[in-house]
């Protein structure tokens, strides 16, 4: 596969830190479902139906002046299924396990991308990248060491996020692609609108309440999730192989376990500290090669 324009030209000033900061906002998310007083998934469909007008807004000139051909609308087509299903596993996934294990399976992209590039792309990983990857991936298990269990009531749950995680690893892979011709909010707004009807009649099937009694939850998941989070990864996306980004993925576990002690008052042992600081680390290293 050829590689892209943007991957052979260094990135934007912005472009690392919106990737950074993407990954620290959406963790919210499980939270932020947790507290909605509607179905699982029926957060995920207001989570982008309410995002839509603004994600259209934001998209009209790129739309305008790009004037999307055939390929171009079966990316969005296909990355707003993937997401769709995602959305779909995910939102089912959290309520029926841990949120720090489904933060961990909702993101095993963080592996299953630096593989992609590996086995299809045969990106070879600078000894410098494959250090870094070692250092996140130990952080990683030590922060999930405390909370990480396949008990039976748990399965369910983590197999459901596990599942997330595959599809949203075939998002990126399509946004991704998509991004070589599009700006990001086309993407992300094309795909969004492609998702919802999926997802409303999936939580209709499922006897789920749809309408909420409490909007605070799901505005801020909109906002949160899929305006900010979502817009910063999909700028971002293009710049960067996918073991940079599989590795900034890893920063999400480490957030989650920082919002659990925040918000829900849980300790914070020092093992999880140490792990959230190997992937710092990691991210650092991993931008050096670059900047050599």
């Amino acid at each position: 596969m050829a590689s892209s324009t943007h991957s052979a030209n260094p990135s934007p000033r912005f472009a690392f830190p919106a990737l950074i900061l993407a990954n620290i906002i959406l963790p919210l998310g499980p939270v932020l479902i947790r507290l909605a007083d509607v179905g699982p998934v029926a957060a995920a469909f207001w989570r982008l139906t309410l995002a839509l007008p603004f994600l259209l807004l934001l998209a009209w000139p790129g739309l305008k002046a790009a004037k999307p051909g055939a390929r171009d609308c079966g990316a969005m087509l296909l990355a707003g299924l993937f997401f769709a299903a995602d959305l779909a596993a995910w939102h089912l996934g959290i309520p029926l396990t841990k949120v720090t294990n489904a933060t961990i399976f909702g993101n095993m992209s963080a592996l299953m991308l630096p593989l992609w590039g590996f086995l299809v792309l045969r990106q070879s990983p600078r000894p410098m990248q494959a250090l870094a990857l070692a250092l996140a991936a130990a952080g990683a298990a030590i922060i999930m060491g405390g909370s990480y269990e396949l008990a039976p009531r748990y399965l369910r749950g983590d197999l459901l996020c596990l599942l997330a995680g595959a599809l949203y690893t075939a998002y990126l892979l399509v946004v991704q692609d998509a991004r070589r011709r599009l700006d990001g909010w086309s993407v992300l707004a094309g795909s969004s609108l492609t998702g919802v009807l999926p997802l409303l009649l999936l939580a209709l099937w499922l006897g789920e309440r749809v309408l909420p009694g409490d909007w605070t939850p799901l505005i801020a998941l909109a906002l949160s999730s899929q305006i900010v989070g979502q817009g910063l990864l999909t700028y971002a996306i293009p710049w960067f192989p996918p073991l940079v980004l599989g590795l900034s993925l890893l920063l999400q576990p480490a957030v989650s376990a920082l919002l659990g002690w925040a918000l829900f008052h849980e300790l914070l042992p020092p093992t999880d500290l140490i792990g959230a600081g190997a992937v710092a680390a990691a991210l650092v290293l991993v931008r050096l090669p670059g900047r050599a």
